[in-house]
């Protein structure tokens, strides 16, 4: 292990605020754990995104390294779980808010919050997954296991052209699902989101749509929603009988109003989405799929950028103006 080694540290005090920037840190830097992995690849996610901004509200403790996904090589072990050169990856677990996370040549991490990288991904791979691509997973599988098929009709995926969103739709058209894209960037990017494998794209304004009464035509046979927000009761209105919605996100707001009659009248479900603390036995079940028959090739063939450190406050700035597409993995290890 180097002596000193770069990462992305945000800090914050009285006369300056919020600064964040590349710095160089020691072994005895790092908080404590019992894994220590040398970094390879990181990604990009809205919540990092947030971390970067004093008003963000995620971080917990300064200062700071953030980044919530990592994959590498482990470096040195105590833990029974892992040995040295076992390539591992970490998503959720509060890494980068509360936790030194995977934005540093090296990061110290319990062994609880390790996966190891299944086969079947590079470590490239499932950075370019991360958290979005793990949430969007998690997402399908709560609407197959809420009794959602390819048969029942068509799926819509809010925010799609984001990351869970992307991944989603890869995902869902692998399995044979008819995806709707819904989209704030219908002109740009309608021929990536039907390169992903979405069916039909139409616009933020067509989704979500206000619909005057308690209940409309049954329309979608599931819904993937990382955006939720006041459109998500409007959305509610129009699952058919026995469908369901996952909600794993907050981007178009954190409140809506409905009522009863959707779940009453065509008992569908609404499904809240968690990948932070999520068990570990479905995260690394849901990892081996992402590894194996879900692999979302599409999307890791479309839309995938590659950043370095130094690179971080523009990408950052840009997620947080909603002025990503598709997913950015961060280069970590120096050649």
């Amino acid at each position: 292990m180097k002596e000193q080694f770069q990462a992305y540290v945000i800090r914050k005090d009285d006369q300056k605020g919020v600064t964040a920037g590349i710095e160089q840190l020691k072994k005895e830097d790092l908080p404590n754990g019992d894994v220590t992995v040398q970094v390879h690849y990181s990604s990009v996610n809205y919540k990092d995104g947030l971390a970067s901004k004093e008003s963000g509200g995620v971080v917990r403790n300064y200062p700071m390294v953030p980044g919530i996904d990592l994959a590498g090589t482990v470096e040195e072990s105590v833990s029974g779980r892992f040995a040295p050169g076992d390539r591992v990856i970490s998503t959720g677990f509060e890494s980068g808010v509360s936790h030194y996370g995977g934005y540093s040549e090296y990061a110290r991490l319990r062994s609880e919050w390790l996966v190891p990288l299944p086969q079947g991904l590079s470590e490239k791979e499932a950075m370019a997954i991360g958290t979005a691509g793990f949430t969007a997973a998690l997402s399908v599988d709560a609407l197959l296991n809420a009794g959602v098929t390819p048969e029942m009709g068509k799926i819509l995926v809010t925010g799609a052209t984001g990351g869970v969103g992307s991944m989603a739709i890869a995902i869902l058209a692998k399995l044979g699902f008819e995806v709707t894209a819904s989209t704030g960037k219908k002109q740009q990017e309608e021929a990536l989101l039907r390169s992903l494998g979405a069916a039909e794209v139409i616009s933020r304004e067509q989704a979500d749509a206000p619909i005057k009464g308690t209940m409309a035509k049954q329309q979608w046979a599931g819904i993937v929603d990382p955006t939720a927000g006041p459109a998500l009761g409007q959305r509610l209105k129009q699952v058919q009988y026995g469908g369901a919605v996952a909600v794993s996100g907050l981007t178009g707001g954190n409140s809506f109003e409905s009522t009863v009659y959707p779940f009453i009248l065509r008992g569908i479900q609404l499904i809240g989405i968690d990948s932070v603390y999520c068990p570990m036995e479905r995260r690394e079940h849901i990892w081996r799929k992402l590894g194996g028959e879900w692999k979302p090739e599409r999307a890791l063939t479309l839309g995938i950028q590659e950043n370095t450190l130094e690179q971080l406050p523009h990408t950052l700035e840009k997620i947080l103006q909603g002025g990503a597409v598709g997913r950015t993995v961060v280069r970590i290890l120096s050649e």
